[in-house]
């Protein structure tokens, strides 16, 4: 959990409130790389003379060359926003969940990635038939009994 940032030339608890804290899971593949980092200082992604990175110079002197040198166009690094949010959906992650990982509503959510939920339905119904098929197939809701018919 990132329980401190830099900004401003300072360190600051983050997040700013109690409410804005979320926590995110971390992929396999993402904590295997953490997992090869040496942090120094008591920061996780040094710059290249073992202090913080100053994220206005690693705009310019790594981030835009890095993206010529994969032959890619010109993206801000907040658009990788929108790049988890895209790949959660197409994992299938609820827009509900997206929403709190996020930190935003699920009608924002909705909104701006709802078109790319496509398979949506599909997925609500297998998942409405593997419980089904777990539950006998009865389909009943939860909390409530199915009264079996009086015999004659």
């Amino acid at each position: 959990m990132i329980r401190m940032s830099f900004a401003k030339s300072r360190l600051k608890p983050y997040p700013k409130t109690e409410r804005s804290r979320r926590r995110i899971p971390l992929r396999a593949k993402v904590l295997d790389a953490l997992g090869e980092l040496s942090a120094r200082e008591g920061t996780l992604f040094p710059s290249a003379d073992g202090g913080r990175i100053d994220i206005d110079k690693f705009r310019s002197r790594e981030w835009a060359p890095a993206l010529k040198a994969a032959g890619l166009p010109h993206r801000r690094i907040y658009d990788m926003r929108h790049t988890f949010a895209t790949w959660s959906l197409a994992a299938g992650m609820s827009i509900f969940t997206l929403s709190r990982r996020m930190g935003t509503s699920v009608q924002m959510i909705d909104r701006t990635y709802g078109h790319l939920a496509q398979d949506a339905e599909d997925q609500d119904r297998g998942l409405l038939d593997v419980y089904d098929a777990a539950n006998g197939g009865t389909g009943h809701a939860v909390g409530t009994q199915i009264e079996e018919p009086a015999a004659s």
